[in-house]
């Protein structure tokens, strides 16, 4: 691994990486490790384990949060809110219409379907649904606002009952969504279609799979009336959703929340809205100590299976040298075989010197004074016996294939490299991740 490239590599980094949270600088850190600047493709760690077998996939730099739910629950709203933008249209009307991705980045920017999958290549699954690739699009944003950095929102289309018509399978587009995120949260209006027999449909299709990434909220709180109104609101969602055998479990949370900006005068109801900011950032950190663990993880398998091609290839090369000594054996002995049963038929007095006699004269007394009737035989048993030794050559010559010195030298450096360079670098982000929570003295 060239070592200069990775020296500048680390200095450009640490240039980048200046204004950004920690936790930020090591989600990038972590996915430098695995795809690094163009140009140096080959100190990856999905490179190095490519070329030994592994796959591998990079890490995410952000979470996804995907926001679903019946018309006009405030999911636009509350991603303004958190991003502290009008981004996301709102109103009572059916606004969102599509699936919008939410992210941040240097300037303010709107893509369209095909720019959209190309930015996220894991969403090109959607393009296979029909209607779906011109209904999504991407809103980039440069707000720093709260863990905006962090986090990029998926928001959907607004679910209705009746005769609602979506110009795509939107069940099955939310699905497929709802498999990508880190969570889904649901959002219930109180005062809209809250017991939305689609939204409860997908909802209870996703929890059969994903139900560890999934969030209720009873969303526009202060809109629900008295708090007595609120209770049997929530009571009626909570109802609902019980009967649904996949959603009937205990410890069921429903915060109630809503969008400060919005509300004109004192709210009559506690709003929660900060749990789901701590939701948000309880994911951020999961996941980053999920990729910290996922990258040792990989590291450890790509120094394994590198050590067990290396052995594998060493012990193929001793195989290789045992046959090729045998084949050389037996190929002189087939030599001295066919040699032997040639003077049988032919003389070879051009060969008798000094040198070579005392080894022809005993052959032609062998021949002279076996009896006639037992030449053929002789003959015969010499000749089998020739024949299976020239199979015996040339089945013991095959030799396996074996590394080169130069496929032996790098993938020697891989070894060293990912040992010596990316674990240490991985003990140093998990180290700095630390740093925010416990004292040094502690480490």
């Amino acid at each position: 691994m060239p070592s200069a490239k990775s020296a500048s590599r680390a200095s450009t980094n640490s240039t980048e990486n200046v204004g950004i949270s920690v936790n930020e600088k090591i989600l990038r850190g972590c996915h430098r490790l695995y795809v690094p600047a163009e140009g140096d493709e080959e100190t990856g760690l999905i490179s190095i384990a490519k070329s030994v077998g592994i796959s591998l996939l990079a890490p995410r730099k952000k979470i996804t949060v995907m926001l679903m739910g019946n018309h006009s629950a405030g999911k636009s709203s509350f991603i303004n809110w958190y991003v502290e933008e009008h981004i996301q249209r709102t109103g009572v009307a059916i606004e969102t219409q599509g699936f919008t991705v939410v992210t941040s980045g240097k300037k303010r920017e709107s893509l369209l379907g095909n720019a959209s999958f190309h930015l996220f290549p894991h969403l090109k699954p959607l393009q296979e649904i029909e209607g779906v690739p011109e209904y999504v699009t991407t809103e980039i944003s440069t707000s720093k606002q709260k863990k905006f950095n962090l986090v990029m929102f998926v928001d959907t289309p607004g679910l209705v009952d009746g005769d609602m018509l979506y110009p795509f399978n939107v069940n099955k587009s939310i699905e497929f969504l709802g498999g990508l995120c880190d969570l889904v949260f649901v959002f219930f209006d109180p005062i809209g279609q809250a017991l939305c027999k689609r939204t409860l449909n997908i909802v209870e299709h996703l929890n059969d799979q994903y139900s560890d990434r999934i969030r209720f909220f009873l969303s526009k709180a202060d809109t629900a009336g008295t708090e007595s109104d609120r209770q049997r609101v929530l009571m009626q969602i909570t109802q609902e959703l019980c009967k649904r055998p996949g959603l009937n479990k205990c410890g069921f949370d429903m915060p109630t929340i809503f969008v400060p900006s919005l509300v004109d005068k004192q709210p009559r109801c506690e709003n929660q809205i900060d749990k789901v900011c701590k939701e948000i950032d309880r994911t951020i950190n999961q996941t980053i100590q999920h990729t910290l663990n996922k990258l040792e993880q990989d590291c450890t398998e790509v120094n394994n299976k590198i050590e067990v091609i290396l052995e594998e290839d060493r012990t193929q090369g001793n195989a290789n040298l045992r046959a090729s000594i045998i084949s050389f054996f037996l190929f002189m002995l087939t030599l001295m075989t066919g040699f032997f049963l040639s003077m049988s038929y032919i003389r070879l007095d051009f060969l008798k010197i000094q040198e070579t006699e005392p080894f022809i004269t005993p052959i032609e007394s062998f021949w002279k004074d076996l009896p006639k009737n037992q030449e053929f035989r002789t003959r015969t048993t010499l000749g089998v016996m020739l024949l299976v030794l020239m199979i015996a050559t040339k089945l013991f010559s095959r030799k396996k294939p074996t590394l080169s010195r130069k496929e032996r030298r790098m993938l020697q450096e891989k070894n060293t490299y990912v040992a010596t360079q990316v674990k240490p670098l991985k003990a140093k982000l998990y180290t700095e991740y630390l740093k925010q929570s416990i004292s040094d003295h502690d480490l």
